[in-house]
């Protein structure tokens, strides 16, 4: 069971994974149990991972974050040997070099750094880069046979891999994926069983669904409540002569009360 430090250190966690989750990761915690997350890793462009999506799990300690979670990779990838818990830097294998500050959005991006390496250790396996392109290639369909992926990720058991939240393959060069993302609704919540996240990609995504409207042309309203079309509104020569009718009409009435006017203070002052 979670303490409070560890409950209120992971949830506030989740709320940051949802707003600024890292390039080609996601991650959520368990409904039942918030030190139980899993992940789901996209594999970078420019690396034999490519097209890839990798399950794992991070099993947090009771007294995070003054202890490191270990962390499993279920999905073969030719790189760590399924549901083996990995040793790196960041895992329980090394408490001692362990670092309150980190995160799981740290943790996470640590694991697709230490993935990219050949660096050997326990949990990793040898092969070739070939090996692990054709585990990318048939990984999004390993996921959906097993029964801990769709418990997990209902959302991402789609026919195609669905991309992430934060859409770093684009960013890096990867071609455009539909996505279904926009076309659900979306919520944020602060309790561990909230499912979708709300991103500053997903809310650029639906404001560029919105219908851009035309400009209108604009109205100029006399002192009378006469309204005057601009030129461009309607029949062009019908809206220049209206104008030019109003221009001829203020300037002949301003002109007429001048004149008016200067005929009085003569008269005024000649008596």
């Amino acid at each position: 069971m979670a303490t409070k430090a560890a409950y209120k250190r992971l949830s506030k966690e989740y709320i940051t994974m949802q707003r600024e989750p890292p390039p080609f990761v996601w991650a959520a915690p368990e409904e039942k149990d918030i030190l139980t997350w899993n992940y789901i890793i996209h594999g970078p462009p420019d690396s034999p991972y490519v097209g890839g999506e990798y399950h794992g799990v991070l099993l947090f300690p009771s007294e995070y974050p003054f202890k490191p979670p270990g962390i499993k990779m279920y999905t073969p990838s030719g790189r760590f040997q399924p549901d083996k818990k990995i040793c790196f830097s960041m895992s329980d294998f090394h408490p001692g070099s362990w670092n309150p500050a980190w995160s799981v959005a740290t943790i996470l991006t640590g694991l697709v750094s230490f993935m990219l390496s050949d660096e050997m250790t326990t949990g990793s396996v040898t092969t070739s880069d070939t090996d692990k392109r054709v585990y990318a290639s048939r990984s999004h369909a390993w996921n959906l046979q097993q029964r801990r992926f769709r418990e997990a990720f209902p959302e991402y058991c789609t026919p195609s891999r669905r991309p992430l939240p934060n859409m770093g393959e684009k960013e890096r060069g990867m071609p455009d994926t539909p996505s279904s993302e926009t076309s659900s609704s979306v919520s944020v919540s602060a309790t561990p069983a909230a499912r979708q996240p709300q991103t500053p990609t997903l809310k650029l995504a639906l404001a560029a669904q919105q219908p851009v409207l035309p400009k209108t042309v604009g109205v100029i309203r006399p002192r009378k409540g006469r309204a005057v079309t601009m030129p461009g509104a309607g029949d062009g020569s019908r809206g220049w002569a209206a104008s030019w009718r109003q221009v001829v009409w203020e300037k002949w009435r301003w002109g007429v009360l001048i004149a008016l006017a200067v005929v009085v203070s003569r008269i005024t002052t000649s008596t």
